[in-house]
């Protein structure tokens, strides 16, 4: 869920000039440990950044601009990481900065911030982090959202997307991923993501008729028209091509077709 780490420290001679944000498809945390900094909402109008803040999604450029000495240490998380942490929607941190008190609290903030600012170098801030995101990932509350998110993202993609690339290189999470599903929809991942995919191909099938079993089987992300067909069967009985025929599938076949 973290892609990287980074700090900037630049002497206050050096670190007057406005300086242009642009887009980068991630969201940050970031702690300014050093002068202030301002961030432009016009040209003339500007607020000062929280001193420990989330960066949410950006749209379109910014304007910053330091006020003496740069000191910045900053935690980038991939576009799904961050949404796993907090109950805050996502969408609410878009074109904005938001101080670390309104998404965890004050106690919580007050206390991560203090401990990052008496770091003695950037591997104690690091694993200052870390420690607290892992904790957070044994919180009830984010477990939930791992589930939630996990679930958006195998509707997103029609059932496609793999465990293994939801949680990216958050493996150990899978086991705990795994038994939350089971409690809170009654199967794994794995098998929601077969059977959101089979309804994208059961979607197809009905609505294009004339397709090519092989152009729907990729069209629904199926490796092969065999791989498409085997799970056609183990969850309907039949093939394909009897589907389309079989009077006892009428009432099934209506759901799919009353979009």
């Amino acid at each position: 869920m973290i892609k990287c780490y980074w700090t900037l420290e630049v002497p206050p001679e050096y670190s007057s000039e406005r300086q242009r944000i642009i887009p980068d498809g991630c969201i940050e945390m970031a702690f300014i440990l050093g002068d202030d900094i301002k961030r432009f909402t016009s040209e003339t109008d500007f607020i000062l950044q929280p001193r420990s803040m989330v960066l949410g999604q950006t749209m379109e450029p910014f304007y910053i601009q330091p006020m003496g000495y740069v000191n910045t240490f900053a935690v980038r998380f991939y576009p799904y990481g961050f949404a796993n942490f907090i109950s805050t929607p996502i969408r609410n941190l878009v074109n904005k900065e938001t101080p670390i008190a309104q998404l965890f609290g004050e106690v919580t903030a007050n206390e991560l911030e203090q401990r990052i600012i008496n770091a003695t170098d950037i591997q104690q801030r690091i694993g200052i982090i870390e420690t607290f995101f892992l904790n957070k990932l044994n919180e009830k509350s984010t477990i939930d959202n791992i589930v939630q998110s996990t679930m958006d993202t195998l509707f997103s993609t029609g059932g496609s997307a793999t465990i293994h690339s939801i949680l990216k290189e958050d493996l150990s999470k899978r086991r705990q991923l795994e038994r939350k599903f089971l409690k809170q929809i009654g199967i794994s991942p794995k098998q929601l993501g077969k059977v959101i995919r089979l309804q994208t191909a059961l979607k197809l099938l009905l609505h294009k008729k004339d397709e090519t079993l092989t152009r729907i089987a990729y069209q629904s992300e199926y490796y092969d028209q065999n791989h498409f067909i085997k799970d056609f069967k183990e969850f309907t009985g039949t093939t394909p091509k009897e589907f389309l025929t079989d009077a006892q599938m009428a009432l099934s076949s209506l759901f799919y077709t009353e979009d």
